[in-house]
């Protein structure tokens, strides 16, 4: 049911809303004498480009020229500097091209709008562009990669997707394609370099590499290169896991790099363009600048050398050996005089200044504490701030900085390998967040590099795509654009006719598996006895399968391949691995009470640990005959510390010796534990006798479990004393153990408190349980139920701006709803005030009590580095308190404090503030907009029923 409403949710949010960063088609089917044939009956137009342009623009035409052909079956001819061709598809860059140059001077371009822009691409038709040509597709760049941009964006158009091979998208078939008359650019970029780190690529990437192209040589690369220039990427940091060495693995790999267009740099441990796996090839002595500075200051000098003309940004710096923290003795003074002497370096062998040369200092983990304590560098270099490793942005640039002449970046994760446990084997990132944190870094100056770890590059596809088409877009790109983001990817791979439910699958599994990493899934996870939570994910997580498996069976067969690897795979591998946890909970919890049923959940977890393992032969070795095979390799079962295992190990599990006749016992939903246990000081079996109290106004169930003690069918019969009192079923056998659901008819029950019973028997044992019912008026807002009232933050009463400001929904981001966020992004910190901005919340509860609200919030850092950021509560008419939701947290991220270990690990965090006496009756909870940055998913009001779960109950009943 929860999955049903999520998606109808969905659809009705996509079926209204244009994507902003969606550009226009400029492609038709259907011919006109407006539009220009690039293809039309069985013929197309040839390309034409001038062979003094860039050998980079030359290989991507040769690209459009065979995704033409993929497209219509007709392939075009790639000319070369002249045409006898009437109509003709002219190629070529601004300053670069004579055939571009010699339409600007004839007035056919317009020379302002290319000249100093950066990758920028105009598509336009142009009439009578040189002596007999009639008409021509005219495709330019500012740049180099602008041109680029614009041939794989009219790829793109036609039907080629960006993932075509790496997610073995099927090209669409079209047999007319025409572009409509008019000019199409998608202008700048927003942030100008854009890029992805491979990282922590083995055994998967690596694996595959060995057996696809014999490792990270230029052939592997080639595939990356042209990956990141159709999601209009730009930039790289090479693997480098040791062994792996980027320049030193194959010479042609940086030239290709060059060639296509792609810049070049290294990682934030790796400095001056050399790997670090070549310090333990070529180094000579220890990874310590102050007792081996000429052996390290030699070593770099090469990586500069090798360096040349291509296009890079180099990084400087420095961190320890193999990317760990470097000793706290080390000075602000030494990482002063290490980047001084890296740009001496830089200056002596460039033979320019080191400012004409582009350079980045990462301050990751540690080095973020120099930073903190005034370290800065020369103002050409660029500051590349990070997250977390976990998708929290740790500082921004102040807004007195926002000028600084070097720029701001960010380097951000979707893949990691670290505390508290390592994320890799699959996507596990929600683009709700990742937008969240991007716009928040954007709106607060970083706008010059986006960086993102993506592991072995699949199954990555989807969030990749997405930051890169944010960061080419982040100022227009709003929350109300999400929704739509998921149909439009889904719609670019796989067409219309599933693309919106195919959309509501991909929202909603990144969302489920955002929840808990799976290498970070245990057992006791989810509650098993409260709010049915265990459950409920297992059954959320199996209807998803369902869903997925009846688009599966109902696509064409070209496009099966694409959407096992980019929707179904994830999914079937997700619900297989959470089931597998919950039944090793269940096994142990039946266990623990001497139950049978403990045997069947340890049958079921080995078979579903041996079907993760087939799942994942199945991926490597039946999709397309093994062309992904060891993509699907990492371990993922059984981490006990940070690091992963050797092999997936199964969880524990336990066996029972059982009686060999059957025998009756029960367990009730929130049963209180008998005094003794389950087995008192006689050794016989005790129970709870009372179900939790029932209510007209939110009509619970609650289940009686009937549990066999022995071995055998055990036939059971219920018999309800009052006729008000509904069961499921009054009759049964089970061998193991078996839900009967307990519901009240309101019609016939009195209005007052009173309490039934039902009987339970087997015909040798009869037991009596209680169901207590009371009757109430009616309340307003969200109900209490039993001690609690829950609220989506989403899901306010009244909302409240003030000049602006406001609490904007931010559509499926979180745990288990929507979320709310202080807009505009970088707004100073507000006062509570009561016209400020705020929203409220209507709820009631049903007697007067103690009152506790938790707030789930995302783990964000205190960015701004003042005093953490705030928001601020009160109930009805109290004072605003201010809640500081990083209150604790002195201790830095980087050196494992509690604090984040279990932030990240949950991937929420609770403020929780205390309110005193309330009366019964109803009552307004009021939320304002202090400090940027708060992400609140819900609250958690505990009227003195509050229980331990790791989701928190399911939002209450509303009543308008």
């Amino acid at each position: 049911m929860q999955l049903k409403k999520f998606l109808l949710f969905f659809l009705l949010i996509t079926a209204t809303k244009l994507l902003a960063l969606d550009t226009i088609s400029y492609v038709a089917h259907k011919p006109s004498t407006k539009h220009f044939a690039l293809a039309s009956k069985g013929k197309v137009a040839n390309l034409l480009v001038s062979s003094q342009d860039f050998k980079g623009v030359l290989k991507v035409a040769a690209h459009l020229q065979t995704d033409i052909e993929k497209v219509t079956g007709t392939k075009p001819v790639l000319q070369q500097d002249q045409t006898n061709d009437k109509e003709i598809v002219i190629i070529g860059t601004f300053g670069k091209s004579p055939l571009i140059d010699q339409l600007v001077q004839a007035g056919k371009l317009n020379a302002s709008d290319l000249e100093g822009k950066w990758e920028k691409f105009i598509i336009t038709t142009v009439k009578n562009p040189f002596p007999n040509v009639k008409k021509a597709l005219v495709i330019v760049g500012s740049d180099k990669r602008g041109t680029i941009f614009g041939l794989y964006d009219l790829a793109t158009q036609i039907g080629v997707s960006p993932w075509y091979y790496w997610a073995d998208v099927p090209v669409k078939k079209h047999r007319e394609l025409h572009i409509i008359k008019g000019l199409h650019t998608q202008g700048e970029p927003d942030v100008k370099y854009r890029g992805i780190f491979i990282n922590d690529e083995a055994p998967a990437l690596r694996n595959w590499a060995l057996d696809t192209f014999g490792g990270f040589n230029h052939k592997f690369y080639d595939k990356v290169f042209e990956l990141i220039l159709r999601n209009k990427g730009n930039y790289l940091w090479p693997a480098m896991w040791v062994p792996s060495a980027f320049a030193d693995d194959d010479a042609k790999n940086a030239a290709l790099a060059d060639e296509y267009g792609v810049v070049i740099s290294t990682s934030h441990h790796e400095p001056m363009m050399r790997a670090h796996a070549e310090w333990y090839k070529y180094g000579k002595g220890s990874w310590n600048y102050e007792t081996n500075k000429d052996n390290l200051n030699s070593f770099w000098r090469g990586g500069i050398e090798r360096m040349g003309n291509h296009e890079s940004v180099v990084t400087v710096g420095m961190r320890g050996d193999g990317d760990e923290a470097m000793s706290e003795e080390t000075a602000v003074d030494l990482m002063k005089t290490i980047i001084n002497e890296q740009r001496n370096i830089i200056e002596e062998v460039t033979q320019k200044p080191a400012n004409e040369t582009p350079q980045v200092w990462a301050i990751y983990k540690e080095v973020q504490d120099y930073y903190d304590k005034g370290m800065r560098v020369p103002d050409d270099i660029m500051i590349l701030f990070c997250d977390d490793n976990w998708g929290n942005v740790r500082i921004l640039p102040k807004k007195e900085d926002r000028d600084y002449k070097g720029g701001f970046g960010l380097y951000y994760h979707f893949d990691y390998v670290g505390a508290p446990v390592s994320y890799r084997w699959l996507n596990v990132t929600q683009i709700e967040r990742t937008w969240e944190q991007m716009k928040l870094s954007y709106d607060w100056g970083v706008r010059d590099l986006w960086l993102v770890n993506v592991g072995d590059i699949k199954p990555m596809e989807l969030p990749i795509s997405f930051y890169m088409d944010m960061a080419w877009n982040a100022a227009s790109f709003t929350a109300e654009d999400l929704p739509t983001y998921y149909t439009k990817w889904a719609q670019q791979q796989f067409g219309e006719k599933y693309a919106e439910k195919i959309g509501g699958l991909l929202a909603t599994y990144t969302k489920y598996n955002a929840r808990r990493t799976p290498e970070m899934l245990k057992p006791d996870t989810y509650s098993l006895e409260n709010y049915g939570e265990a459950d409920r994910v297992v059954t959320s997580y199996n209807q998803l399968l369902k869903e997925s498996n009846t688009i599966y069976k109902s696509l064409p067969e070209s496009y099966k391949a694409a959407f096992y690897q980019l929707v179904h795979s994830p999914i079937a591998l997700s619900a297989n691995l959470n089931e597998m946890y919950v039944a090793a909970a269940k096994n142990n919890y039946y266990a623990e009470k001497g139950i049978t049923a403990a045997n069947f959940y340890a049958d079921k977890v080995r078979a579903l640990f041996n079907q993760d393992k087939e799942l994942t032969r199945a991926y490597h070795e039946d999709l397309l005959n093994g062309k992904w095979n060891h993509m699907m390799s990492q371990t993922h079962i059984g981490y006990t510390s940070w690091s992963h295992p050797p092999l997936d190990k199964m969880p524990a599990i336990s066996y029972v010796h059982a009686p060999e006749k059957p025998g009756l016992g029960y367990l009730l939903e929130y049963g209180d534990t008998p005094k003794w246990g389950w087995l008192d000081v006689e050794g016989d079996w005790a129970f709870s006798n009372s179900l939790p109290l029932f209510d007209n106004i939110n009509l619970q169930e609650y289940y009686i479990e009937i549990v066999n003690k022995g071995q055998g069918e055990l036939a059971y019969q219920l018999n309800a004393k009052e006729d008000w009192i509904q069961l499921s079923k009054t009759r049964g056998k089970t061998t193991y153990s078996e839900k009967v659901w307990v519901s009240i008819d309101w019609s016939k029950a009195p209005k007052a408190n009173t309490i039934g019973e039902v009987e339970l028997t087997n015909g040798t044992h009869s037991y009596s349980i209680k169901i207590p019912i009371r009757y109430l008026e009616n309340g307003q807002g969200f109900i209490e139920n039993n001690g609690v009232v829950s609220i989506n933050a989403a899901n306010y009463t009244h909302s409240q701006s003030n000049k602006g400001i406001q609490w904007k929904i931010v559509p499926n981001l979180g745990r288990n709803d929507s979320a709310i966020v202080p807009f505009p992004m970088d707004i100073d910190t507000q006062e509570p005030i009561s016209n400020g901005a705020m929203v409220s919340y209507d709820f009631t509860i049903f007697q007067e009590n103690e009152i506790t609200v938790e707030a789930y919030l995302s783990p964000t850092q205190d960015f701004k580095k003042q005093d953490g950021l705030k928001f601020a509560i009160a109930i009805d008419d109290a004072q605003p308190r201010l809640i500081n939701i990083n209150k604790g947290e002195e201790k830095p991220d980087w050196e494992y404090a509690k604090w984040w270990m279990e932030s990240v690990g949950d991937h929420i965090k609770k403020s929780v503030s205390k309110h005193g006496k309330l009366k019964k009756g109803k009552h307004t909870l009021k939320i304002w907009v202090v400090d940027p940055g708060v992400v609140i998913q819900k609250f958690v009001i505990d009227a003195g029923g509050l229980r331990t779960s790791y989701l928190g109950p399911e939002q209450s009943k509303l009543i308008k």
